[in-house]
């Protein structure tokens, strides 16, 4: 008769599996740490100044693994509203500029206006790529005056991907807070330039190079004229003592001779 042994001890296995929870939960945590985190869409305005006009670039990151982003809607501001908006094409994308009436009526440089630009949407046209996978794609927005120092301007974002996935970028942190997950595109406004920002300094510049020019090209003449003049003045007088000089010399000649 075959008898079974059995062990009193527990079997090996469960010892290391107890062991290894804690280094699986801990490697799992560094793994998760070390995993980028998601590009959110950003706004870079070249111009900050209130008063002035910007042009705001739009980094449009794809996120997805899979899919195309395939549209881009922003927000414009309602509050401070821009009455420019331009957008610079880009190949393989149509912009579209909706307008539309204002929840209020905003003064807006000394004029009240009642609507006004209220978003903009970039669309993959068929047949292109979008953005694909692992790629960024930027856009351009012209837009101003922007508003007065200080002003936070913010423009949500809604990206859609080729599989109808989308991403809404709309949160707003409050001042000294930390990012959000999903945060709106944003920037501040800074202190008025000198002109209004709308090529004030460009025409100023050009202004006083004219100046300069219509300046310096009557001092210019003038001084040409004199330099003439004087070389003129300074010939007669050498002709005047040459002459002087020959008349001495023939006295000189004729004086022995009368004696």
């Amino acid at each position: 008769m075959r008898s079974t042994l059995r062990s009193t001890q527990p079997a090996r296995p469960s010892l290391p599996v107890r062991a290894l929870v804690p280094a699986v939960g801990a490697a799992a945590l560094l793994l998760a740490s070390a995993l980028p985190a998601g590009a959110p869409v950003r706004a870079v305005p070249d111009v900050t100044a209130a008063g002035s006009y910007s042009v705001v670039t739009f980094r449009v990151p794809n996120e997805s693994d899979t899919a195309a982003t395939t549209s881009l809607q922003v927000a414009l501001p309602t509050g401070t509203p821009f009455t420019h908006v331009a957008v610079e094409p880009v190949p393989g994308w149509t912009a579209t500029v909706q307008e539309g009436p204002l929840p209020e009526p905003v003064e807006v440089s000394g004029t009240t206006i009642t609507q006004a630009p209220l978003s903009v949407t970039w669309t993959a046209e068929p047949g292109t790529a979008g953005i694909a996978v692992g790629q960024f794609q930027e856009f351009d927005l012209q837009v101003g005056p922007l508003p007065a120092q200080g002003t936070r301007v913010v423009l949500p974002a809604v990206q859609t991907y080729a599989d109808g996935e989308v991403a809404d970028w709309s949160q707003v942190a409050d001042e000294g807070a930390a990012e959000p997950d999903s945060p709106a595109p944003e920037f501040t406004t800074t202190t008025a330039a000198a002109g209004d920002g709308h090529g004030t300094h460009a025409s100023t510049a050009a202004g006083e190079d004219a100046t300069a020019v219509a300046a310096a090209a009557p001092s210019g003449t003038s001084g040409a004229s004199g330099a003439d003049g004087t070389a003129r003045a300074l010939g007669a007088a050498g002709l005047v003592l040459g002459a002087a000089a020959l008349v001495l010399a023939l006295l000189r000649r004729r004086g022995p001779a009368a004696r």
